[in-house]
């Protein structure tokens, strides 16, 4: 008889979140926001037909990106807004955040919650982002 609550000793490949969906109600709108207000890079924009179109996003120095688009299958069953919290870190929240008001994006206010810093935003559709900073004498005390 096997103990099935026993761990299995089998390595785990590396594994990397690359894609996050984001589900939007109008693309157009969406890819202007995150490329134009948020500086995002537009990777792809593609529309291989039968109503799908596929439009990949990645923030300024991230190794993962968002993917915004129709006909993508289960995820374009997401509903518009519902995406919470994802998190953009950054060396430096005040300069980000005062960037991208500048860009005329509505940031909220940095709060200090125990030494890591937040700042929230969100898209068109109400899809909510953190800037999130965790300062070095932060990274030092852990």
């Amino acid at each position: 008889m096997t103990d099935n609550n026993q761990t299995n000793n089998v390595a785990v490949s590396d594994m990397k979140l690359e894609l996050v969906p984001v589900p939007v109600s109008d693309i157009d709108r969406a890819k202007a926001f995150y490329v134009e207000k948020i500086g995002f890079n537009a990777d792809h924009d593609v529309q291989p037909g039968n109503g799908m179109r596929v439009i990949q996003l990645t923030p300024p120095g991230s190794a993962c990106s968002i993917v915004i688009g129709a006909g993508l299958g289960e995820c374009s069953e997401i509903k518009p807004g519902s995406i919470k919290g994802l998190h953009l870190v950054v060396a430096n929240i005040v300069e980000t955040r005062e960037a991208l008001l500048g860009r005329g994006v509505e940031v909220g206010a940095v709060r200090d919650l125990g030494g890591i810093l937040f700042a929230r935003f969100a898209d068109p559709d109400g899809n909510s982002w953190l800037l999130q900073e965790i300062p070095a004498t932060f990274k030092k005390e852990v």
